[in-house]
């Protein structure tokens, strides 16, 4: 985290979601110049309300990543250095029900921002951020590399193996790395997944779940407790994010590929793990949980990372453990039930993070 980001410009599509916000934030206290481009604040409450984000970013953009021609204007109007792509549907559950618009934004938006990438002249970086489901996932116990297939389930986790597809297409027809020296513009692809942290309201997600029943002082419903997940804190893949730009903006084509960014490899923990060490660190008494009894759509049972590449060629690694993030999300959340300034708390975990 050196001072290369002082004064850049980064354009951010979905920069009023979850992690969009914890970025946004991170970088224009690291002094970049940031540019959001999304079509609404997905949550209320959200992060990006509460923080009062828009005051400490260069400008916040209103716009559908599927209107390509708004795109084209933005992004040329912004003249970005580096391009992070975080707008999408990213709900399992709501795909389900939504298949037709969670195609629509997870890969014609991954095309129209490639697209609008093609057309501005001063970008020299491109961060696509999918997830790790994105694989074709058999239920292994050990971790999936970069190189592994890409599948998808259901239709969020399909759109985003979609998603890298275009990423990779882009590259090859566009953006072929022996030809950097002529476009200029290097393009990765990022998978990260089961983020957690402060600040997050989305619905169908289990932090969010528990946190709301913890504030309203209710029972916990929880649909599949022995799901294996690989949880993180938002800092963590975020902090990758900010150092795989550093070196595609600084050393291009030899980074431009896929990344997996996930925990310590002994943060792999069950659905139900989660919930009884969030409980037991609440400061009063809760009502515990309960498995949810209606028909369950069908989430993979068991998923995790290889990250031996980000740590052995990025030198990334995760810092906090999945005790701290839990910790930090106690934190988090006590200051909101106590009107705390919240942008004051993400400041400080942010400071803690990179001290480490």
């Amino acid at each position: 985290m050196s001072s290369f980001w002082e004064n850049k410009r980064v354009f951010i599509t979905g920069h009023t979601g979850f992690k969009g916000s914890w970025l946004s934030l991170w970088l224009a206290h690291k002094g970049a110049k940031v540019i959001g481009y999304s079509i609404d604040i997905p949550t209320n409450p959200s992060i990006f309300n509460i923080c009062e984000i828009e005051k400490y970013i260069e400008k916040s953009i209103v716009g559908d990543i599927n209107n390509l021609d708004f795109l084209k204007e933005s992004i040329i109007q912004a003249e970005p250095d580096i391009v992070f792509h975080m707008a999408a549907q990213s709900l399992v559950r709501e795909s389900y029900k939504s298949p037709v618009q969670t195609y629509m934004v997870n890969v014609m938006g991954t095309v129209n921002i490639l697209e609008a990438v093609r057309t501005c002249k001063s970008i020299r970086a491109v961060i696509n951020i999918t997830t790790d489901k994105c694989y074709e996932n058999h239920e292994w116990v050990w971790g999936y590399r970069e190189n592994e297939n890409l599948g998808g389930f259901d239709p969020y986790s399909n759109s985003k193996a979609c998603s890298e597809l275009v990423t990779s297409a882009y590259r090859n027809s566009y953006f072929h790395n022996d030809q950097i020296e002529t476009h200029k513009v290097a393009i990765a692809s990022a998978r990260a997944g089961n983020v957690i942290g402060g600040g997050d309201w989305a619905k169908d997600r289990l932090i969010p779940d528990i946190i709301h029943s913890l504030l309203n002082n209710k029972k916990i419903i929880i649909r599949n407790p022995d799901a294996i997940r690989p949880w993180q804190h938002v800092l963590e893949p975020l902090s990758g994010y900010m150092n795989l730009a550093e070196k595609l903006y600084e050393l291009g084509s030899e980074y431009a590929e896929a990344w997996n960014f996930g925990p310590k490899e002994n943060d792999v923990e069950s659905v139900s793990w989660i919930v009884e060490k969030l409980c037991a660190k609440w400061p009063s008494d809760n009502h515990g949980y309960e498995i949810e009894k209606s028909e369950k759509m069908h989430e993979a049972h068991y998923l995790k990372l290889d990250c031996s590449k980000a740590k052995s060629k990025l030198l990334w690694k995760p810092r906090w453990s999945l005790d701290q993030a839990l910790d930090k999300i106690v934190e988090w959340t006590l200051a909101y039930r106590n009107n705390d300034s919240l942008y004051e708390v993400c400041i400080k975990q942010i400071t803690e993070y990179e001290s480490i």
